[in-house]
């Protein structure tokens, strides 16, 4: 019955993707620029760099258990503050509190999950909680377009969120996990953490995970100036691509669960960077609002299991090290606040999206040139 609460807290820690629609809204109602509006994205995912270690750290003193129930507590607040103080300071303070509680959830939760899974299933069982996720991450900008036309404040999004956030923590509380007792242990050190970079297992995983997220925020944060560009849409309208995302990053994860306990992991990892491949190139060259659809469908799909494969990898490479190994892998996330800062000094400097499509297609293209590696090692 833990596998409950633990997927309950996976949707929670889907609430962090609400920050592509809602730097959108924010970026209107501020009148923002893109290098300005890509600080709010930025300022969540710049929390990984600074606590994913430190949080693999406080795992061996407290437990992954209370640390996904403190960071649980932070993102509850995180949600609070736009629904009673909405300004541009307020956001950016939203934000980085939304970060913090994400970095503890993301470092803390996957490990916990590996206590009740058995290893040879763990990248199919740590899809699947991102499948869960990804459900929150596609409901997002549907909420907050149905709360802008409903109420005539997208902000009821929050509030919504908030609700579940409080029920996560309740109910994960109240159930008992076992793990492990790390207390006797010397406790690791930020150079224990940093040393394991040095493994060309870990490190290439690392980078992997830095180019998926900051393409999966990139994307979810670009796709709606994409069609306001191109098309001449508005920003509820253009919103629904945010949607299109998710919905095939969902159906990603949801396969991908059933695909990586089939099939090898070279064979999945193959055919997802393939996808986003044509999806990010197509974005380039196409310009129908359909083909616009396709291509951040392919992005979406394809991306959706490389967090999963890029962190099992090395999860399964240092068994021993988990802790440590989660915090610097979570810790890959501040590819978050790479990309969207260079898109959007790409974007303006270009006064156009192609600038931060471009960004983007670094990230494929390292994503590429990792597959004869994947195949190699499997």
């Amino acid at each position: 019955m833990a596998i409950i609460p633990i997927m309950l807290a996976f949707f929670a820690m889907g609430f962090v993707d609400l920050v592509g629609i809602a730097t959108n809204y924010v970026k209107a109602d501020f009148g923002l620029s893109d290098t300005m509006a890509n600080l709010f994205p930025s300022m969540v995912f710049f929390w990984f760099l600074v606590f994913s270690v430190p949080t693999g750290m406080l795992m061996n003193r407290i437990g992954q258990k209370k640390t996904v129930l403190l960071s649980l507590i932070v993102t509850v607040l995180a949600l609070l503050l736009p629904l009673t103080y909405y300004s541009f300071a307020s956001m950016l303070v939203s934000f980085s509190l939304l970060g913090i509680g994400n970095t503890l959830m993301q470092v803390s939760l996957n490990p916990l999950l590996s206590n009740i899974v058995s290893g040879e299933r763990l990248a199919s069982s740590l899809t699947f909680g991102q499948f869960v996720k990804a459900i929150a991450s596609f409901l997002a900008p549907i909420i907050a377009g149905w709360a802008a036309i409903t109420f005539g404040n997208w902000r009821v999004l929050f509030l919504i969120f908030l609700a579940i956030g409080v029920a996560a923590f309740i109910i994960l509380a109240i159930t008992e996990v076992h793990e492990p007792d790390n207390r006797g242990e010397r406790s690791s050190t930020f150079g224990d953490c940093f040393a394991l970079l040095a493994d060309r297992v870990v490190l290439l995983s690392f980078i992997g995970i830095v180019c998926h997220v900051g393409i999966d925020v990139g994307l979810n944060t670009t796709a709606p100036k994409l069609l306001i560009e191109r098309l001449d849409m508005t920003l509820a309208e253009a919103g629904f691509a945010t949607s299109v995302y998710f919905l095939f990053r969902t159906i990603g994860c949801f396969s991908g669960a059933f695909f990586l306990a089939r099939y090898a992991m070279k064979h999945v990892f193959l055919v997802s960077v393939l996808m986003m491949a044509a999806g990010i190139g197509g974005l380039f060259i196409l310009d129908s609002l359909m083909a616009h659809y396709v291509c951040i469908a392919l992005v979406g799909m394809g991306n959706s299991n490389v967090f999963s494969m890029m962190f099992s990898r090395a999860l399964l490479h240092l068994p021993d090290r988990k802790n440590e190994v989660s915090g610097l892998m979570i810790m890959g996330l501040f590819g978050g606040t790479i990309f969207p800062l260079l898109m959007g000094v790409a974007s303006d400097w270009l006064h156009s999206q192609v600038g931060a499509v471009s960004v983007m297609a670094v990230g494929v293209i390292y994503l590429l040139a990792l597959i004869p590696v994947v195949r190699k090692e499997s």
